[in-house]
């Protein structure tokens, strides 16, 4: 069960084992989604329209540029910037998962409210994404230009691309995108919490299986609650993705149009007035298939070991 149910039967984990347990179903699915991650930065940083029927730029669609990501770069491309990124999924999921736990474990104790309530985990989902992200946002930078680079590499590794970007452009350059991310991440994880316990609540209401974790309710809940907060929030992501990449352009000339942006606000207004409303959707096929794969096996793994973890410590109580 994903947050603090006082009824649950059994042992109670922390927030620690909690954190454990997330780190873990980070760390698997980010070894499973990396591909798409790759193949979903390209189209957002794309200038040039998206699109088999009106090509004008690299990349026209989903197989069409995993195609050629593939011919020119190899297979070992659709997992460039795989070790920030799993740096970044271990550290995101261990915080965002022990503060939700924290969080929720708080309102069932500090208030009348009931911590099992879709929308409490909506207010606790956003929270808990924000603190993590204050928290990892330079591995995201990271992550992304990494994954945004083609040949030849303007970053050769991770300690390379550290001391780049910290000498080019100082420490705030790890911060680049953050309100767009912050403004995003609170309504989108947000959205995962509650669309996921919304949907478990439902599932179980017509299954005599009950609550369970770890298996293919959670995966199927976790799935759809993506799509969904995936659709709803997705343009911050873009402007996150643009303003990631200021200051490294010569490594994106190669693949069509760069911009400029001074901002948050100027990004939005740079790519509406020159993109149209298309625009703040590129990338959305990919980011959708990502979305379902990502916060289904988010869930199912997470669920997963906190039920392994739990079932180990009744075995080791009544030893």
């Amino acid at each position: 069960m994903v947050g603090f149910d006082p009824g649950a039967p059994g042992i109670v984990l922390s927030p620690e084992e909690a954190a454990l347990a997330g780190s873990g179903a980070g760390m698997v699915t980010r070894a499973l989604i990396n591909p798409l991650d790759v193949v979903k930065i390209r189209f957002q940083l794309q200038i040039e329209r998206v699109s088999y029927l009106h090509p004008e730029g690299k990349y026209r669609g989903l197989l069409q540029a995993s195609r050629c990501i593939l011919r020119e770069e190899g297979l070992p491309a659709f997992w460039k910037g795989h070790f920030p990124a799993q740096l970044l999924s271990v550290c995101f999921g261990a915080v965002q998962f022990a503060t939700f736990e924290f969080l929720t474990e708080a309102v069932h104790k500090s208030t009348p409210y009931d911590s099992q309530t879709a929308g409490i985990h909506l207010i606790c989902g956003g929270l808990s994404a924000c603190s993590a992200t204050l928290v990892c946002q330079p591995l995201d930078t990271l992550r992304t230009r990494f994954a945004a680079q083609g040949e030849p590499k303007v970053y050769h590794n991770l300690r390379h691309a550290v001391s780049t970007m910290y000498r080019t452009s100082g420490p705030l350059s790890f911060y680049r995108g953050l309100a767009p991310t912050l403004v995003a991440v609170f309504p989108y994880a947000g959205l995962q919490f509650f669309f996921y316990r919304l949907f478990g609540q439902l599932l179980s209401k017509n299954s005599e299986a009950g609550n369970s974790g770890g298996n293919l309710r959670s995966l199927l809940c976790g799935s759809a609650a993506g799509v969904l907060s995936k659709t709803m929030t997705y343009p911050f992501d873009l402007f996150k993705k643009r303003l990631q990449v200021g200051g490294f352009e010569e490594a994106r000339v190669q693949f069509g149009e760069i911009r400029h942006y001074r901002g948050f606000v100027d990004c939005m207004v740079q790519i509406g007035k020159e993109e149209g409303l298309r625009g703040f959707f590129k990338g959305l096929s990919p980011s959708l298939v990502k979305a379902a794969f990502s916060t289904g096996f988010t869930f199912f793994w997470y669920e997963f070991f906190l039920n392994a973890m739990k079932n180990l410590k009744e075995r080791q109580r009544t030893e």
